[in-house]
């Protein structure tokens, strides 16, 4: 039987200077989300989140975004967790993946971190790896031949040619929403392969 989801966490670093920024890509699909559900952000200081309320199916569902920088994601994810006595597998957590191309998103449970740091917090706060994963592709400095640090890569804007994949990739993971609040991760990730070439 799957597991609902019963709170989603999109990851970003807050303030303005990052707001278009690659590492902020959670963020990006976090607002979707809301804005399908038709649930508004308010910040939550004592679960350092904004913290959006919304109903699908009859249950409740938390869409957040932590207030926290990236590096300390996992303080405000185990805050919501303990708060609302929610299981690592009730969580989704949505971040940018650099060996994703853009325009491509992908569905996974646990795993290791590949060096993100928000990941790396969040298990090391939950004591868990066993968290969905919805990664979207924004490719690496390599692929585009660049030797910029990949630090320094994250924390920039996309290109302008990788904004419109990366749209598509946030439309296609929205348009899938339904199925991941119900747990169908199955259905999602059939989805999200066939949709990207």
């Amino acid at each position: 039987m799957s597991q609902a989801i019963r709170c989603v966490v999109g990851l970003g670093n807050p303030g303005a200077q990052y707001e278009l920024t690659r590492h902020n890509a959670g963020f990006w699909l976090a607002d979707h989300f809301a804005d399908a559900l038709g649930a508004t952000f308010s910040e939550q200081k004592k679960l350092f989140s904004w913290v959006a309320k919304a109903h699908f199916d009859g249950q409740a569902v938390l869409i957040a975004k932590p207030t926290t920088f990236m590096n300390r994601s996992g303080q405000a994810v185990a805050a919501l967790c303990r708060f609302y006595k929610i299981e690592p597998k009730e969580v989704l957590v949505l971040h940018d993946e650099l060996d994703l191309s853009p325009g491509a998103a992908k569905i996974k449970l646990g795993g290791g971190h590949a060096g993100h740091n928000g990941l790396r917090d969040i298990q090391k706060a939950l004591d868990s790896p066993d968290f969905w994963r919805l990664r979207i592709g924004i490719g690496h400095p390599r692929d585009i031949g660049s030797q910029q640090a990949v630090a320094a890569y994250v924390l920039s804007n996309p290109r302008s040619g990788d904004w419109p994949e990366i749209e598509l990739a946030l439309e296609r993971c929205q348009r899938e929403l339904p199925n991941l609040l119900k747990g169908e991760m199955e259905t999602v990730a059939q989805y999200l392969n066939g949709a990207h070439k």
